[in-house]
């Protein structure tokens, strides 16, 4: 864009197939409120060579990110080595990306554009970044972030706060990285650097953890809380449908805010109560799921 910010996500072969998440995500742009023009500022990151081939067929801007010796083309379990060392991968590349002086967006590809999101953005944040679960202050640092989503300027603060966070791994082995930035988030060394973050209100940056409940509002919504890329494929289908029935309403009754989303449902129940469990075994930790 004209500010040198850019929009980016990752891509695998497993979330690459024809009729998989990738395809959603890009469908959610050409659907959504103001996001068309949006793709022509959107880099996909292919981790692999399939998806690499894949992007090409479906976009306009890839690029191939390889890492030797591990292969990523698979669909990545939650919390295994392989998963880790794709998240890890992941913030490495962001801190050359702001290194290069530009400002990014990053995205998950299960997560689905249905508003541009810039308008809701702070103006005053270095970072800032999407929540499972928002308390209600955007300054709040008991929220609990989602690293799927996150708005980033390019300036030595957010230089040194992603190395700071890439290095910290190593103090934390065994945590994937928003894990670790929930744990971080406290450090002394945050407030050294003086970098300005916020959280993004659920309201308008939902997730099946916690949904948007007014599509007037929404900006974007995440396959979050949810297991296996069966149980995201099904509940991110009937996400754009509910979408697309609400813009096709008359505006008199979209204002009246009867209409709700129809999910979480394959993504419910039994996969909500084992990421419980899990953020109640890691302390000052959370899980997330969103790259399964």
């Amino acid at each position: 864009m004209a500010e040198r910010t850019v929009i980016l996500t990752t891509l695998n072969e497993a979330w690459a197939a024809p009729g998989s998440i990738i395809d959603l995500f890009l469908e959610s742009f050409r659907i959504g409120d103001r996001t068309r023009r949006l793709l022509n500022h959107l880099v996909i990151i292919a981790l692999d060579q399939k998806a690499y081939i894949r992007c090409l067929a479906v976009h306009t801007y890839c690029f191939p990110l390889t890492t030797e010796g591990v292969d990523f083309s698979k669909e990545a379990y939650f919390m295994t080595p392989d998963y880790l060392k794709m998240m890890w991968r992941r913030i490495d590349f962001l801190v050359s990306v702001l290194e290069m002086g530009f400002n990014f967006v990053f995205t998950d590809a299960d997560i689905m554009w249905f508003r541009d999101p810039f308008p809701r953005f702070y103006p005053d944040a270095d970072f800032q970044i999407a929540c499972d679960h928002f308390l209600g202050s955007s300054y709040d640092k008991n929220n609990r972030p989602n690293g799927g989503f996150n708005y980033v300027k390019s300036n030595n603060r957010t230089i040194e706060f992603y190395k700071f966070w890439y290095s910290s791994r190593e103090i934390h082995p065994g945590y994937h990285d928003q894990d670790v930035l929930n744990m971080i988030k406290y450090d002394p060394f945050i407030m050294e650097i003086r970098l300005k973050m916020r959280f993004l209100n659920t309201a308008y940056f939902g997730g099946l953890c916690e949904p948007s409940k007014n599509l007037n509002q929404v900006c974007t919504m995440h396959a979050n809380c949810c297991y296996g890329l069966d149980s995201k494929l099904h509940d991110l289908k009937i996400m754009l449908k509910d979408w697309r029935k609400f813009m096709s309403l008359p505006p008199t009754v979209k204002r009246t805010q009867l209409f709700s989303w129809r999910v979480p449902q394959n993504c419910s129940l039994a996969s909500l109560h084992h990421y419980n469990l899990h953020m109640e075994a890691a302390p000052e930790g959370e899980s997330d799921n969103s790259h399964i």
